[in-house]
């Protein structure tokens, strides 16, 4: 297939990011990964002028992986995701193999420490959350979810008997269980008592749907509106799915948790970057401080590789706090 560069954009570009849309939906992957894709692919095209990808090959991604690095000064994991997402579109729409790419210039990926609150300061930024707020960063913190699992959190994954959590499509596409804290069971009867009650009334006035994964919806036409599947945290207010076009009831946005703990942990006086994702770190870190296996703490984590897990054995007390300077003595 070859084209003028200049009528690239008008004719070619839509017919070719609709195919690359509906191989990503195919295969079930996020709204967030197909944007991540679809902005990909329109970057590497124009980088090189509007030439059509039929026309480029290994040496063009090279040069754009290359550019992203060395002069954009991208992070490594930035450019980790443009690779994805360019090979994607030649392997899965154009049914091309590129030649492994030997002279890409790589992104150097830093080695950092993750931030870790002392249990005092985490208790002082909960302090100051509330509502729905302070009922996220607690699960975030004493289940050691990752901010959108716990909001993508569904009624029935929840065990108030059994006090776990059923985590579903976590990262890597992977289901695990973890700990439900005895300290959250009351609020969280509680809360779900109020969000059942908002459900039935906006079902007995014609609306309650909440969006389903992948094709239960045409599998269970009425599931979209049983309890079991509703969403945890919902937002106020129905949007549109921009797949379908549906109206349909969403969680709760990410952006409002992530506001709503940075300005917590600046009234607590938090002078770390305390972000949704330091709980997390901290309950990982908080759970080896007081002496339970690494393995049993990857497996709550959801980490492929214990190697990820012992990070954070770097920032326990048992670390530097643990040596007595020469100075002290």
């Amino acid at each position: 297939m070859s084209v003028n560069a200049g009528d690239a954009k008008i004719s070619q570009a839509p017919r070719l990011l609709d195919q690359l849309r509906h191989q990503i939906r195919m295969r079930h992957y996020s709204y967030r990964t197909e944007q991540a894709y679809i902005g990909w692919t329109k970057r590497f095209i124009r980088f090189h002028n509007l030439k059509h990808p039929t026309r480029m090959g290994g040496p063009e991604v090279e040069s754009f992986l290359s550019y992203l690095a060395s002069e954009r000064n991208v992070a490594a994991a930035t450019q980790s995701q443009a690779l994805s997402a360019v090979m994607f579109l030649y392997k899965t729409v154009l049914k091309t193999d590129l030649p492994w790419l030997q002279n890409v210039v790589r992104a150097t990926r830093p080695r950092r420490l993750p931030v870790v609150l002392t249990q005092a300061e985490t208790r002082g930024v909960l302090g100051q959350l509330e509502g729905v707020h302070w009922l996220v960063a607690s699960l975030l913190y004493g289940s050691g979810l990752r901010v959108l699992e716990a909001l993508r959190l569904r009624v029935k994954d929840i065990d108030l008997k059994y006090q776990q959590l059923t985590v579903r499509d976590g990262k890597g596409a992977k289901d695990r269980v973890t700990v439900l804290p005895a300290a959250l069971v009351q609020p969280l009867t509680t809360h779900l008592a109020r969000v059942q009650e908002r459900h039935l009334l906006a079902v007995e006035k014609g609306f309650g749907g909440v969006e389903l994964p992948f094709a239960l919806a045409r599998k269970y036409p009425r599931a979209e509106f049983d309890w079991a599947w509703q969403f945890v945290f919902p937002s106020t207010n129905a949007t549109v799915n921009p797949r379908t076009g549906t109206r349909r009831r969403h969680h709760v946005l990410e952006a409002n948790i992530q506001r709503a703990v940075r300005v917590a942990a600046q009234r607590a006086g938090i002078l770390k970057p305390v972000s949704p994702h330091t709980f997390r770190h901290s309950f990982a870190t908080h759970l080896l401080e007081a002496g339970y296996d690494i393995r049993t703490v990857q497996e709550l984590l959801g980490h492929q590789d214990v190697s990820t897990t012992q990070i954070y054995t770097h920032v326990m007390q048992k670390g530097a706090n643990a040596v007595l300077s020469p100075l002290d003595r």
